[in-house]
């Protein structure tokens, strides 16, 4: 069921021709990613943290209350661009997370999400999981496809 109102890439780029349907999805792709992320980090914005923070915060949500490293934040992360070190310093400075060395390895940094951190995290999800930034237009069905074949272009 196609929702014949819905802004095409063509209309949204300014752009009426594309070489062919491999470019048009591929570029309809990298501008959807674009403008999720957009929503998504104008969102966060008024609740002070960027989306990477966001990103590290649930990572240490699933984790709790068991500790998780640097290096399991860095495989678990969306961006994998992202500077984790300097995303927990910044989310430490914020007093949502907590870094201490870990007992059996002094090499070692165990963070954990705190209290605030959790909480925030909380007065977010009615939000990102009711609304989910426009994914409401498709039904649960499309939904699952959309996952199979994304799923399928990175295999």
């Amino acid at each position: 069921m196609v929702n014949l109102a819905a802004m095409k890439i063509e209309d949204e780029i300014k752009q009426p021709v594309f070489k062919d349907e491999y470019q048009k999805a591929s570029i309809n792709i990298a501008y959807t990613a674009g403008w999720l992320q957009q929503r998504l980090s104008a969102t966060f914005r008024e609740y002070g943290i960027t989306l990477p923070q966001f990103n590290i915060l649930r990572i240490l949500r699933g984790q709790h209350p068991k500790p998780a490293t640097v290096n399991l934040l860095i495989e678990r992360m969306l961006d994998k661009t992202s500077n984790a070190s300097r995303i927990v310093d910044k989310l430490e400075a914020k007093q949502l997370v907590t870094r201490t060395v870990c007992p059996g390895n002094r090499r070692a940094v165990d963070i954990r999400i705190t209290e605030a951190g959790l909480d925030l995290l909380g007065r977010l999800d009615p939000i990102i999981g009711g609304e989910q930034h426009s994914l409401k237009n498709l039904t649960e069905a499309e939904a699952a496809q959309l996952s199979y074949l994304l799923d399928k272009i990175r295999d």
